[in-house]
């Protein structure tokens, strides 16, 4: 498995609070944070779901 860095670029405000459940659960509460995590088929599902508001990079 491999690690990926993600990063929150775009703002939680206004989101569907599922979503916004996401990025809490990923480690990120605020625009601008990044978090190292590695992939798995959890991590894909919730990349997926809030990938609009992340930036995802491959270490």
């Amino acid at each position: 498995m491999e690690d990926v860095i993600v990063t929150q670029e775009k703002s939680s405000i206004g989101i569907i609070p599922v979503h916004k459940k996401t990025l809490i659960a990923l480690g990120l509460k605020k625009k601008g944070q990044s978090k190292k995590h590695k992939m798995t088929p959890q991590l894909k599902g919730m990349l997926r779901q809030v990938g609009y508001l992340l930036k995802v990079e491959k270490v």
